[in-house]
Formats: C-alpha cells, sequence, structure tokens
C-alpha cells in the first residue's frame, strides 16, 4: 500500500508534511523528531518544528508509526509496525537496530505475573556497542568486558 493509500486507510487526510515525514522515516528509519525535521526540511523547508511533532503524535497514535524510547535517549520513530520486534541501541553513540522477536509471536515473552492485564506486547530493549565504536574501544585500546545475559 503507498503512503496516500495508508494514511487514508487510517482515517487520515494526505498532506504534504505527513508524507514527508514518512519519507524521512523510510529514509532514515528510528530518528527521533530533530532528525525527521530535517529530512523534511529537504523537501519542504518552512515546515515547522511544531507542524512535525503533530504529525508524528498524529501518525502515532493511529498505529502507522511507533515511538520508542530508549533510556536515555530521545525517543525515536519507525515505520515498522504490526509485529513485536525489539531493539539494540549502542551505549557508544546511541544507533539503534532492529531486532526480530526472539520466541514465537507477540508479545514473545511471557511475564511470570500479568496482575490481570491482558498482555499484547513486550518490549525489550539490548543495550551495548555497535561495530564502530568496538572498533573506536579497539584502536585507543579500551578493553572491553564479555557479554553476559545478565547485562
Amino acid at each position: 500500500m503507498d503512503d496516500p493509500d495508508l494514511l487514508r486507510s487510517r482515517g487520515l487526510r494526505v498532506t504534504a508534511p505527513r508524507l514527508a515525514v514518512l519519507q524521512a522515516l523510510t529514509d532514515s528509519p528510528h530518528a527521533g523528531a530533530d532528525d525527521v525535521l530535517r529530512g523534511v526540511r529537504t523537501r519542504m523547508p518552512s515546515v515547522s518544528v511544531q507542524a512535525i511533532y503533530d504529525v508524528l503524535a498524529a501518525l502515532t497514535q493511529v498505529g502507522i508509526l511507533r515511538r520508542i524510547e530508549p533510556a536515555g535517549h530521545p525517543a525515536r520513530y519507525e515505520r515498522r509496525v504490526g509485529d513485536n520486534h525489539h531493539h539494540v541501541v549502542c551505549r557508544g553513540c546511541g544507533a539503534v537496530q532492529d531486532v526480530d522477536c526472539t520466541v514465537g509471536h507477540a508479545p514473545c515473552l511471557t511475564p511470570s505475573s500479568t496482575s490481570g492485564f491482558a498482555v499484547e506486547t513486550a518490549e525489550v530493549t539490548f543495550w551495548g556497542l555497535c561495530p564502530d565504536c568496538q572498533a573506536q574501544d579497539v584502536e585507543q585500546g579500551v578493553e572491553q568486558e564479555p557479554a553476559t545475559a545478565a547485562g
């Protein structure tokens, strides 16, 4: 489904800012609002910061975008929705990559107790160093600790 049809299918009007935000997130998955703004301004130089935040909120609310908030980092947005994938975040540079669900279907983790909640998704964030930051550490002589399951 192309972007105009996707917007219409969720009850949204097709507007240039909405299309530009979707394109910016296609070009740069896991982008923060500032990055989306920069991407949109390459197509629409006069778009306002508030317009970008409004579009991000509207697209997230109707499920076209997913908002992720790695601890200690600004919120980021992605177009990959409809599955229960997770993320790996670099402690060095903040790079984010998708990690497919590790076991079965959503929520792909089973809590020991749900306290009566109907669990729909599970959010897992794996933390570590990306290949570039690992290489920088090696160049600088920083010794890395081996990865452990306990994190």
